[in-house]
């Protein structure tokens, strides 16, 4: 059983072929929270995304970078970071760029940059991304047991 504020933080090369090291390894933590399939697969989806975006844009090319990820496990939530120490980025510049998602246009329409945050923001429920000295990328999903038993107590079938 994981106890409530546990810690597991890894350190991997930031190259591609050591993302799924970090997929397989938040894949186990959230299903022993207790999270459905379809969340563990939006959680490693998350991940991954935070991770490639370390992988291909904090280092130069000939520069060997390294990741942090972190995973603080508490009773109703996950919280996931990823850090480097690379090249620094001003996200409220990614995000105007990017700009607004119109869903008229097709997925290929879209332009490239940031969609990758894009994706990270709507699949967790809380992001927080700093850029002081490299880049951290803070994720939280929380763990919603119960939820359908919480809101049944409200609904009535009865007429009124």
């Amino acid at each position: 059983m994981i106890n409530i504020s546990d810690f597991v933080e890894m350190k991997i090369p930031a190259q591609a072929e050591f993302v799924g090291v970090t997929r397989l390894t938040v894949s186990g933590i959230a299903n022993r929270m207790g999270y459905s399939y379809d969340e563990i697969e939006d959680i490693k989806i998350a991940l991954s995304e935070a991770c490639t975006n370390a992988v291909n844009h904090a280092y130069k090319e000939d520069e060997k970078g390294q990741i942090t990820i972190g995973f603080g496990i508490y009773e109703d939530r996950l919280e996931m970071m990823v850090l480097d120490r690379g090249q620094s980025f001003d996200y409220t510049k990614v995000s105007e760029k990017l700009g607004p998602v119109d869903s008229d246009k097709s997925v290929e329409q879209l332009s490239e940059g940031g969609l990758g945050l894009f994706l990270i923001e709507s699949l967790m429920d809380k992001v927080e991304i700093s850029g002081e000295d490299g880049v951290v990328v803070m994720m939280t999903k929380f763990l919603h047991r119960d939820g359908v038993e919480v809101d049944a107590d409200t609904i009535s079938s009865s007429p009124q």
